[in-house]
């Protein structure tokens, strides 16, 4: 299959999940600008299983004992979609740390993300540092859709619950814990495998306040 056929398959599988607008989301004062960040928490801490990621020489990703992504229900039973939704949490982790230690060109981030959504991600860790912020807490990701296109395709939604996710100021290491107004998010993430076999994800767009992660 050419580069444009499947672009155009995951585009389709993307409609399928497609409940969101706008692009990746930005810190609190951020959010007011630009709108929301990617951040998880869980009553149920499920972390994906999927372990062919040393094989693929996937880099380690260690967050600080303040942050803490949590993915809830991420494991379908199906083993390409387990698959794509284990490299979609490591990326979600490689965010998070390309925002906590403020670096616009992680190549942790490069590793799991190509495209437009590398692009996106210069732009969103960049928003956390114009606005002077870092955020501690935990970001629970839940009800995860996968729909595969072919071989190497997905399109990906799911919901994340920032009530337990705060800015905190890099300078003074304060915490801002007033309330987010709208702390759920709904994600809509197209996804391709690559040849190494990593799954890394090629465009996102998210919505806050979706009523379906309600």
């Amino acid at each position: 299959m050419n580069r444009r056929t499947l672009s155009l398959a995951l585009a389709a599988a993307a409609t399928l999940v497609l409940s969101a607008c706008g692009t990746d989301e930005a810190p609190s004062s951020a959010k007011d600008t630009i709108e929301g960040a990617e951040k998880g928490e869980g009553a149920q801490k499920e972390s994906p299983s999927a372990e062919p990621s040393k094989a693929a020489g996937r880099p380690e990703i260690t967050l600080p004992d303040d942050v803490e992504n949590v993915f809830e229900g991420w494991e379908t039973g199906d083993k390409t979609k387990d698959a794509a939704l284990a490299d979609l949490a490591r990326n979600v982790d490689a965010m998070s740390d390309a925002v906590l230690r403020g670096d616009t060109e992680s190549p942790k981030v490069a590793y799991y993300r190509q495209g437009d959504a590398l692009v996106s991600s210069v732009k969103w860790v960049q928003a956390w540092l114009d606005e002077d912020l870092s955020y501690t807490g935990t970001i629970r990701h839940y009800q995860p859709n996968v729909v595969l296109s072919g071989d190497r395709g997905a399109g990906v939604g799911y919901c994340a619950d920032e009530s337990k996710a705060f800015n905190k100021s890099r300078k003074t290491g304060k915490v801002d814990r007033t309330p987010e107004e709208k702390p759920l998010v709904r994600y809509v993430v197209q996804m391709r495998k690559s040849d190494e076999g990593v799954w890394q994800v090629l465009d996102v767009q998210s919505k806050r306040g979706d009523a379906k992660c309600g």
